[in-house]
């Protein structure tokens, strides 16, 4: 599943977010088990008839000076295969992420999402999240 978030992301803007090649599926597995190893992040997973069809990837992340916050509950990934959209996975999803820091007393939860990523701005709207900041990328190279 991880490929995917990362195949889209290279496909809206591939000045900006890293080439598939660069972070294949074991990689990022990995770097996800090792982030889990800390203790403060979670992934949940959804499954149809056995078949991993969707997770979020989510933590708590330390107040951050750099970017005037206090600390937080950070929602990294959120993946839904694309035969499932539409069904309520991926609510269900922001959902446990939400039940997990709630649990942990986290009152603030972020995000960051693709401006191209309709579909997901849409769905995070909809449980509730705001916009607050807009990145921008200059490419010099």
């Amino acid at each position: 599943m991880s490929e995917v978030l990362v195949r889209m992301h290279h496909a809206f803007d591939a000045s900006r977010f890293i080439h598939p090649g660069r972070l294949p599926g074991d990689l990022y597995t990995s770097r996800v088990r090792a982030e889990m190893d800390g203790g403060e992040v979670m992934v949940h997973v959804a499954d149809v008839e056995g078949e991993i069809v969707g997770y979020v990837f989510a933590g708590i992340e330390s107040e951050n000076w750099k970017e005037l916050r206090h600390a937080a509950g950070y929602i990294h990934d959120l993946v839904v295969d694309d035969a499932h959209r539409h069904a309520g996975i991926g609510r269900a999803l922001v959902s446990s992420a939400i039940d997990w820091f709630d649990a942990r007393g986290v009152a603030r939860i972020m995000l960051w999402t693709a401006t191209q990523n309709v579909d997901a701005r849409q769905l995070f709207s909809r449980v509730g999240f705001r916009a607050t900041m807009t990145e921008m990328t200059l490419d010099r190279g």
